[in-house]
């Protein structure tokens, strides 16, 4: 079974959300993907680089790691 991807558009932007969350909790990049990794996904500081800049589609088990892993909200995520 493939798995969902979820992209940006040029009304939500997931990537800036993340990275401005991130930076907020300052949290650097290759810290959140160790994080993550931790928690089972697989996951690259590249293509967190990658999602935040929004050339990369997230995952939605990437996305509720980073919902989770950054103590936000979807709601906070999607914006």
């Amino acid at each position: 079974m493939n798995e969902q991807k979820i992209k940006s558009d040029e009304h939500i932007s997931i990537g800036k959300n993340i990275r401005d969350i991130r930076k907020l909790r300052g949290i650097g990049q290759t810290e959140l993907a160790r994080i993550l990794q931790l928690d089972g996904v697989e996951i690259t500081r590249e293509s967190l680089v990658k999602i935040e800049r929004g050339i990369q589609h997230i995952y939605a088990s990437q996305l509720r790691a980073i919902k989770k892993a950054l103590d936000t909200t979807y709601d906070e995520l999607l914006k």
